[in-house]
């Protein structure tokens, strides 16, 4: 009898998560249905207003709480109709425009994530309009609209800005999935982003990562080639990379530790990290002999991503020359000031040494060196860590 209650038990306990889960899967199937019914009212809606008074060509779909704002333009009103139709019932709010010095004007007054430009318009070309576009708003992603025969064309366009292309004709399953992919992009980028500013961190949130800016703990002294030391009373420094280096590598692969007992001048060759086939090399902040390495960082393969201070040092020095070298270090505000000027230099070579058509906005992001090729990834390492 026990037994038959247990099993009756059971039984009742599964059959309440299965109802559970029905009713939470028949909530979001009523909920979508919701959403899908206010899209399509939102386009119907649409097609009853007049916009004239913007642009002379305009149609809008207004949607509420959209994914993305886009702006279409193209001189053929049948590829227009199509974006609008397709992409309201996806959950985005579109304008379409024929010319494209209308959308240029729209671009001036309205927030957009998405301009999509046909390549091919007579009076101003898809070139113009990208250009143009990332001038006026570089925060927004530009993508060519293009046929088969123009691709090429549509590539070149990727140098003044545009993020991607789409050819047409296009289906509606390929259009929604390029565009999801395109705001997946979007939104990576956007979280990568770094502000050109320095961050100055109290003991307390040493662990904590500041993310969109460059960040220093308090009383960390900073070396010319991108380490930083943490001076103890017995005359030991804790070493590792500084928030500047790591930030820009995005992620460390793997850590080349120093061998414990080597001596070391500063200067010299005290450690290496690896970012997939490529070593950048590091030196030492400061003369001594190496006592200790971290071992639970060495435990993790060498892992290192996100924040590079506090219980992520490589290695501790006992200092040999310190009175000597400590006031070559910087600190506090020389700190500071040496990581904006280093911010700006990084700008500077981004722009100038890699690509002169680089988009401003891709210029300072986490993982900006990884990003690069092969020469100009060893070129950035050479200049800014001395290896």
């Amino acid at each position: 009898m026990r037994i038959v209650i247990i099993v009756a038990i059971i039984l009742g306990m599964v059959l309440f998560v299965l109802l559970n889960i029905a009713a939470r899967e028949m909530f979001l199937r009523i909920k979508e249905m919701k959403r899908k019914n206010e899209y399509a009212e939102a386009l119907k809606e649409s097609l009853n207003l007049d916009f004239t008074r913007e642009s002379k060509t305009l149609k809008r779909v207004e949607i509420k709480e959209p994914k993305a704002r886009i702006l279409c333009v193209d001189d053929e009103e049948v590829i227009l109709d199509s974006f609008r139709k397709i992409l309201a019932l996806d959950g985005y709010a579109v304008d379409t425009v024929e010319t494209g010095q209308e959308a240029l004007g729209l671009i001036q007054i309205h927030d957009y994530d998405f301009v999509f430009t046909d390549l091919k318009m007579p009076a101003m070309s898809g070139v113009d309009v990208a250009k143009s576009a990332k001038h006026m708003r570089p925060d927004i992603d530009v993508v060519i609209i293009t046929g088969y025969a123009t691709v090429e064309s549509a590539v070149e366009c990727m140098r003044h800005g545009a993020m991607d292309y789409v050819e047409k004709p296009f289906t509606e399953d390929e259009l929604t999935k390029f565009v999801r992919q395109a705001l997946i992009k979007r939104q990576d980028r956007i979280q990568r982003q770094l502000k050109a500013a320095v961050h100055v961190v109290g003991p307390t949130e040493t662990e904590a990562a500041v993310r969109d800016e460059f960040s220093i703990p308090g009383g960390v002294l900073i070396s010319d080639g991108h380490c930083w030391a943490n001076v103890q009373e017995d005359g030991t420094a804790k070493v590792g990379l500084d928030d500047f280096a790591m930030k820009l590598f995005g992620k460390i692969d793997s850590i080349e530790f120093p061998n414990i007992g080597m001596n070391i001048k500063a200067g010299q060759h005290l450690f290496s990290v690896n970012q997939g086939h490529r070593r950048a090399h590091f030196n030492a902040p400061l003369s001594g002999k190496v006592v200790k390495v971290n071992d639970e960082l060495r435990a993790q393969g060498g892992k290192l991503e996100h924040n590079p201070y506090g219980k992520h040092w490589i290695c501790v020095v006992q200092g040999s020359n310190l009175d000597d070298e400590l006031p070559r270090l910087k600190i506090g505000k020389s700190a500071v000031n040496y990581l904006q000027d280093e911010i700006q230099r990084f700008q500077e070579f981004a722009s100038k040494d890699t690509d002169p058509e680089l988009p401003a906005d891709s210029i300072l992001c986490i993982g900006a060196i990884a990003r690069m090729d092969d020469s100009h990834w060893e070129a950035a390492v050479k200049k800014f860590f001395g290896s």
